[in-house]
């Protein structure tokens, strides 16, 4: 073999096409290596404050003012709905938005013990008289129950049949 043979012919675009490539690698490092302009930017999410910022005590205070407030709405609903959330998701809404703005506020977290204790605290006063014996679950009448069960059961059996019969049919006809 000539060493003219062995000689490697290079495309005219193979230069432009690795000076690309080498660009592309430097943008990505350059991209990837931290300069962008969001690395520099204090970026904090309101809802999880520090804690070291937290005054336990202020923040006492501040429930009560959540807790008045939503007192003050259950007050306007009748007691014998208290126990029915559609009567009072709105202001338990409220509350809840209340409890979680003033814990940020106050630069501690959301939840936090203190909040629960004082949310599990409401729920005592207002939700005590709540049980599950007003939702206890019955069975169906008979005659819904059957159906329930007999429709899934009959059309299973005719979807069956169904595909025997065409199966049997197509053999016949082939």
């Amino acid at each position: 073999m000539s060493a003219k043979s062995w000689q490697i012919v290079m495309d005219e675009n193979a230069l432009l096409v690795s000076k690309l490539f080498i660009v592309g690698i430097l943008i990505t490092t350059v991209m990837t290596s931290g300069l962008s302009a969001t690395e520099n930017m204090k970026i904090e999410d309101p809802a999880r404050a520090p804690a070291d910022r937290c005054n336990e005590s202020a923040l006492l205070g501040e429930m009560e003012k959540c807790a008045d407030d939503f007192k003050g709405d259950m007050a306007l609903i009748d007691p014998r709905n208290w126990c029915n959330l559609t009567h009072f998701i709105r202001e338990y809404n409220y509350f809840s938005a209340c409890t979680e703005t003033k814990a940020v506020l106050m630069g501690c977290y959301w939840p936090n013990p203190q909040v629960e204790g004082y949310i599990v605290h409401v729920h005592r006063r207002f939700f005590s008289n709540c049980t599950a014996a007003h939702a206890a679950l019955v069975d169906p009448p008979d005659d819904t129950l059957a159906a329930l069960i007999a429709v899934p059961v009959l059309l299973t059996l005719l979807m069956i049949t169904l595909v025997v019969w065409r199966s049997k049919r197509s053999d016949i006809l082939a």
